[in-house]
């Protein structure tokens, strides 16, 4: 028998480990030309950098020709409507049981609270520019886009989305006269992801020099002042992961949790990685076709809606964050207070772009609706890079769960792909989804 190698998930572990030990070392390695110049800000840099425009290179097409394909493959508006509400209040819903759950634990813990109080001068301040909370109407009214072209150049993925899912909803409608054109976004749509898989050959390497360069200079010792915070934010993400993703994804479709996260894998290791949900988006979708056996139609849909609109991840850092700073300010919130941060982080999770640090921007929104000195964001800066690429992982999987059980719900889900052994390596799959609804669409 012929032996078989490592396959992708494999590698990208083993990256992930390589890449953290790598790190580590580098950290404690006197700081000098070879070390910086050359190894930190130079190889490690560039591969990293190489693979992470890569897989950026192909968001904005990716999502657009996927989400006008998708759209005119379902044909049926009423059932495109059915599929974006179910969607959109599972993300919903889903990112107020985060805040609760962080709140809820953060009050437990007391993060901000420590013996002998905590020692502000060894913790590194930044100063924080204070953004003014967007209405709500401007949130959804930048929702429409003025110029669609430009709306693809600053990667404003709300906007492209609506655009997308116009142009689809028009094929559909225009049936025949229009079928050339929908074969040619449909034959786009196989070169997108045939691009991805080519890209994901690169991930193993480019995983190890993310994950290097980012413990190189953060190591662990920023850590220690904020342990109680750090430890926190983890170990909630943790719980909302395993409980509320597992326990859903189990409730409305019976499949194995376990089983989900480990098909899933490649997908969480290079969000993990790039700490940006947008940027992961193709790996993702291609992921979810292959490994999950989730139809196209589906995930074209839910998937770029999730990494812009989802943003579970960041509203735990929010809710523990906010706990933390008012501690730390010796603030005590009212029950009332507690709700508008339930409802303002939940909001502010809408339209916010899926790109590293974000979170940071949605935090001083929270903490302005309830009057916590906005400046405590110094306090949390220094490791919030370490916390943002745990939490955009958890991002991910909530889109991913969600995805699957309107899947379920819409029988767009081959059940056979998901229990399978075929796991994602880079390449299609031999057989492809055999989804009852998909010739019918």
């Amino acid at each position: 028998m012929e032996k078989k190698g490592l396959g992708l998930t494999s590698k990208i572990l083993l990256g992930l480990f390589l890449g953290l030990v790598t790190g580590l070392i580098l950290y404690f390695v006197p700081s000098g030309m070879i070390r910086d110049t050359i190894i930190v800000d130079g190889v490690l840099y560039f591969i990293g950098q190489v693979f992470l425009r890569a897989i950026k290179m192909l968001v904005v097409p990716l999502v657009f020709i996927s989400i006008v394909n998708g759209a005119s493959s379902i044909g049926d508006i009423k059932k495109l409507g059915r599929i974006g509400g179910r969607t959109v209040l599972f993300y919903i819903t889903t990112t107020a049981i985060a805040i609760s759950i962080a709140l809820l634990v953060a009050s437990i813990v007391n993060p901000g609270i420590t013996d002998g109080g905590l020692d502000l001068s060894r913790v590194v301040t930044q100063e924080v520019e204070i953004n003014e909370s967007v209405p709500i109407v401007d949130v959804f009214l930048d929702m429409v886009p003025t110029n669609p072209v430009s709306s693809m150049v600053n990667t404003n993925m709300l906007q492209i989305i609506v655009f997308a899912l116009l142009i689809g909803i028009g094929l559909s409608a225009l049936g025949e006269k229009a079928k050339n054109v929908s074969q040619l976004f449909s034959e786009l749509n196989e070169l997108m992801m045939k691009m991805v898989s080519f890209i994901m050959l690169l991930a193993p390497i480019g995983v190890f020099g993310l994950i290097a360069k980012t413990f190189a200079n953060e190591g662990l010792t920023a850590i220690f002042p904020l342990a109680k915070y750090f430890g926190t934010v983890i170990v909630v993400l943790l719980l909302h992961a395993a409980l509320t993703y597992g326990g859903i994804l189990k409730l409305f479709t019976g499949l194995s949790p376990v089983r989900f996260f480990k098909n899933f894998f490649p997908a969480i290791s290079v969000a993990f990685s790039t700490a940006t949900s947008s940027g992961s988006l193709p790996v993702t979708l291609d992921v979810s076709e292959e490994n999950l056996g989730v139809s196209k139609n589906i995930s074209a849909f839910t998937l770029p809606l999730g990494a812009t609109i989802n943003m579970d991840g960041t509203a735990i850092m929010q809710g523990v964050a906010t706990i933390f700073i008012a501690q730390v300010y010796d603030i005590d919130l009212t029950f009332a207070q507690i709700l508008t941060v339930i409802f303002t982080a939940t909001l502010a999770s809408i339209g916010t772009a899926g790109v590293p640090g974000v979170g940071l921007i949605m935090l001083s929104m929270v903490l302005q609706a309830v009057n916590i000195p906005v400046e405590g964001i110094g306090l949390i800066m220094g490791i919030d890079r370490l916390l943002d690429m745990t939490r955009t992982a958890v991002n991910i999987t909530g889109d991913a769960v969600c995805t699957l059980i309107v899947a379920k719900k819409e029988g767009e889900f081959d059940e056979t792909v998901f229990n399978g052994e075929n796991n994602y390596n880079g390449n299609k799959l031999t057989s492809k989804p055999n989804i009852a609804n998909e010739s019918a669409n």
